[in-house]
């Protein structure tokens, strides 16, 4: 492929005697890989039962390799949230940041959601995964991917750095700042790309991604990690980055990055202030690796001083919800242009009034008996978990503090709404299922064409001896392949009304 004269000019004085091996990489195959998402199966199971050919990725624990000519989107098991495609090299960083189940994780550069899917899955349905993304069209694309996969303790946002940092400071156990960039290592995989390079182009990503830093560190609580990654080779945006935090956060140290593998280069001093430390940095060369070019490196937030949950109380949970019912927050934002503010203004007072509704509700209200009476085919998942906002019910998460006059898209999991006086059980909480945990599913295995059909929109029939065997009760159905979730129907007379949304539909 063609590469800018001037790019190649200073990776071939950057690699020396490498280069030559670097610069025949381009004319190689890109490396295609799926992860497998965890909260929906194992990867044993997942390779088990793969309906195309995959090979292990070796430095990831879920990731697998499969052929150019295979379409793994195309399946029915992608549309069940088994697994997210994303670039082999790219799997690295979320799955080098030390996350457990129960804490709070940023992903600050989230969209399109490849490392929020994963760091989703490594919390286990426990803590709170704030993800963001600056650009309302790429945080939409990112609260799909999420809801796609399953993943219901989350809150969407569409904001600055600055604007979270004032949020939330001190706040997370960890951070992801995958940080926009000048792309030189993914110059294989969208050739197109490399046009738009020049050293411009450089410099200006560099002081982007130093305010970034700047506002995530903010937000760091004291022990937390923050992973800070490019897909860029470019010493100013990588080395000579970390060398900067490492002179700006005095609180700041560059840790060794856990599970080395043995394609992983080191970062290089000597391309930054010399500093030793930045050889503890990872550089995924495509020359090294099955995979397109990356940088990692890992910061820890050293202090003794008193960490966010005790100065909010010890009991965090406690002290986050009441601050959320009392304001009486809608549950679903979006980022409002200014034209369009002013020309709500107008119905300000019914949307207050809208707001509240679900809240004025009693417990023998009929909207709650509706929900009450759905919920009871449900496992694990209660009248007292949800939350009621303009009419419409949600699975919430406990947020630190107030997210009112925040833009975001979505606070916890969308359960459902009423609709002419009759509750509709929500895409999103068909994807936190499974055929074992609703009680009128209806599985199909992954070769019935019935599942395409599915997935077109369109009704599904039953025949006569599965309509004789009685399985299904009239009502709401989740609609499976094998016990994986796809969405919802109606079910009446031997006939599954479709109930897929339309924004979803292939």
């Amino acid at each position: 492929m063609q590469l800018p004269e001037e790019f190649c000019s200073r990776m071939k004085h950057m690699l020396g005697a490498e280069y030559d091996r670097f610069l025949a990489s381009y004319d190689e195959p890109r490396y295609r890989g799926l992860r497998v998402n965890t909260l929906r199966i194992t990867p044993e199971e997942f390779a088990a039962k793969a309906p195309f050919p995959v090979k292990p990725i070796p430095w990831t624990d879920n990731g697998f390799f499969y052929d150019n000519d295979v379409f793994p989107a195309r399946h029915p098991y992608y549309a069940a949230g088994l697994y997210y495609l994303q670039e082999p090299s790219a799997m690295t960083p979320a799955s080098r940041i030390p996350v457990k189940p129960g804490d709070r994780v940023l992903d600050l550069c989230a969209a399109p959601g490849g490392k929020s899917t994963e760091l989703a899955a490594r919390l286990a349905g426990k803590g709170l995964l704030v993800a963001n993304d600056i650009s309302n069209a790429r945080a939409k694309a990112l609260l799909r991917n999420l809801e796609l996969l399953g993943t219901a303790r989350l809150l969407v946002t569409n904001e600055t750095p600055e604007a979270l940092a004032q949020r939330f400071p001190s706040c997370f156990n960890a951070i992801q700042v995958d940080a926009p960039c000048s792309g030189e290592g993914m110059f294989r995989k969208d050739p197109a790309a490399s046009e738009l390079w020049n050293l411009g182009k450089v410099r200006q990503c560099a002081a982007v991604q130093k305010s970034i830093l700047e506002r995530a560190w903010e937000m760091l609580m004291p022990g937390g990690y923050l992973m800070y990654s490019t897909c860029t080779f470019a010493p100013e945006e990588n080395e000579q980055i970390i060398s900067w935090a490492l002179n700006r956060f005095p609180d700041a140290e560059l840790m060794e990055i856990p599970d080395r593998y043995e394609g992983f280069s080191p970062g290089h001093p000597e391309w930054a202030d010399g500093d030793p430390r930045l050889a503890r940095c990872i550089r995924i060369w495509p020359h090294c690796m099955a995979g397109e070019g990356h940088f990692m490196a890992l910061l820890q937030k050293q202090s003794e001083g008193m960490t966010y949950l005790e100065e909010i109380g010890a009991d965090f949970q406690a002290a986050a919800r009441p601050a959320l019912l009392e304001e009486e927050l809608p549950a679903e934002q979006e980022t409002i242009s200014r034209k369009k503010k002013k020309k709500q203004g107008k119905k300000s007072s019914r949307q207050s009034e809208n707001q509240t509704r679900g809240g004025a509700a009693g417990p023998d209200g009929e909207e709650l008996r509706q929900l009450e009476d759905f919920l009871a085919d449900v496992e694990g998942i209660g009248i007292s978990d949800i939350q009621q906002y303009g009419g419409k019910a949600y699975l919430t998460s406990p947020l630190p503090g107030s997210i009112r006059g925040m833009n975001f898209l979505r606070s916890g999991c969308f359960v459902g709404e009423w609709k002419k006086n009759r509750f509709e059980p929500a895409q999103p909480l068909a994807m936190l299922l499974s055929a074992s945990r609703f009680a009128n599913a209806w599985s199909m295995p992954a070769e019935d064409g019935r599942i395409a059909k599915y997935l077109r929109g369109e009704t599904i029939t039953l025949d006569e001896e599965e309509i004789a065997a009685g399985t299904l009760k009239n009502g709401w159905v989740l609609v499976c392949v094998e016990d994986y979730p796809l969405g919802w129907a109606k079910y009446a007379g031997g006939v599954l009304k479709n109930k897929y949304p339309a924004t979803w539909r292939k």
